[in-house]
């Protein structure tokens, strides 16, 4: 099985437009490789880590473990887009096939596809599919759900997650028939229910119900693409119907075995029903698939160490992170209690509070409580909650 690394393409447009796009194409020839089952493409994490640094294809091949590599570049001028791409031998060098486009903004997904059907024939599996929608309006509301993620992944607050639903009700408003606004607001709202984002504005019960409403019309808008059912699992798995969760993943993972973050992510259900081993073993897999995996494949890592009740290995992990975002506090909160750090714990939970203000025990009681296989698992939690100064009501 042919090993590929997509590279970021490099983007010589200028202004608001510049880097959005080129990331949007780099990804769907990800996507699209890994679903045929036929190569083995690194996660996109760890192919982007090559940004902006000069191409030493047999480095990079070295690195990553690969037989080929695609780099390109795109422009957006006016209302065109020039592409260009490149195949190259990782072992080598050499070139194996490149080509240049010249089209119209609208014909982003349609040049996206001919780059993927053009390489996968060189590489030796030829696709056989329909062709896909594209139009100015869908690439219009890629752009501002890239733009919003983008705005998420700089700042995992309270304020970010607010501006990332801006982004994309903007992305829905470009285009209400593309699922890429949906999939972004089914996101938020996930987050809202999760860290108790805008409490004020509704309660956990209501803004699932919002992220599942979302999620479910992207669905219905883009039965193919993977992150639509990630989405849904872990809405699912919020919800305590973790059955589904599990089928929701599957279904994700079948469609983008590349994407790391998915398989990682679906450590979450298995954590709640007492699977750790199995848990554990996903992230794990997820880090091999993305040598460059982000930080908080630790942070997940070390909730299952904590539910493994190795809390000394669990702190090794969260201290991995480059940086402890404010709503990985409550876990390493619970972390420091285990640990019968009780000054740590309070510093941790103080931490946390300032962007969730107003959380108590019996509020994570009715979150998730009812996610746990076995209620003794749950109680253990709310015991080092305590620790760190949670209140109960």
């Amino acid at each position: 099985m042919p090993r590929i690394a997509v590279l970021p393409f490099e983007d010589f447009s200028t202004g608001a437009d510049k880097g959005y796009l080129s990331d949007a194409v780099a990804e769907g020839i990800i996507t699209e490789l890994a679903r045929s089952k036929t190569y083995a493409v690194i996660a996109r994490n760890s192919s982007f880590r090559y940004r902006g640094k000069p191409t030493d294809v047999r480095q990079i091949g070295d690195e990553l473990g690969i037989d080929y590599l695609l780099e390109g570049s795109q422009q957006k001028i006016g209302d065109r887009l020039k592409v260009s791409a490149q195949l190259l031998d990782a072992h080598d060098g050499s070139h194996v096939w490149a080509n240049s486009y010249d089209r119209e903004i609208g014909d982003l997904f349609v040049v996206q596809e001919e780059i993927i059907r053009t390489l996968a024939d060189r590489v030796g599996h030829r696709v056989e599919r329909a062709w896909p929608q594209s139009s100015f309006a869908r690439v219009n509301a890629r752009h501002y759900n890239l733009m919003g993620i983008a705005a998420l992944d700089k700042d995992f607050s309270a304020a970010g997650n607010e501006l990332f639903r801006q982004f994309n009700l903007k992305a829905i408003e470009a285009d209400p028939n593309s699922q890429f606004g949906y999939m972004g607001l089914a996101f938020s709202y996930r987050n809202d229910a999760v860290f108790g984002f805008h409490r004020q504005e509704h309660s956990f019960e209501e803004a699932l119900r919002l992220a599942a409403e979302y999620a479910d019309k992207a669905i219905l808008l883009a039965p193919d693409d993977a992150e639509a059912y990630y989405v849904r699992a872990r809405i699912h798995t919020e919800a305590g119907e973790i059955e589904q969760a599990l089928a929701r993943y599957d279904q994700a993972i079948a469609l983008n075995p590349s994407n790391s973050e998915i398989l990682e992510a679906s450590s979450a259900p298995l954590l709640f029903v007492g699977r750790i081993d199995e848990a554990i073993d996903r992230i794990k897999q997820a880090m091999g698939l993305d040598p460059f995996y982000p930080d908080w494949f630790h942070w997940d890592m070390g909730w299952a160490l904590w539910e493994k009740n190795d809390c000394g290995g669990a702190l090794t992990e969260m201290r991995k992170m480059s940086s402890i975002p404010s709503s990985a506090h409550r876990m390493l909160a619970g972390i420091y209690a285990c640990l019968g750090n009780v000054r740590e714990a309070k510093e941790a939970l103080a931490v946390f509070l300032k962007d969730s203000p107003g959380d108590t025990i019996r509020e994570q009681r009715k979150k998730w409580e009812k996610l746990y296989s076995n209620p003794v698992r749950f109680e253990r939690w709310a015991e080092h909650m305590r620790i760190a100064g949670l209140p109960e009501e």
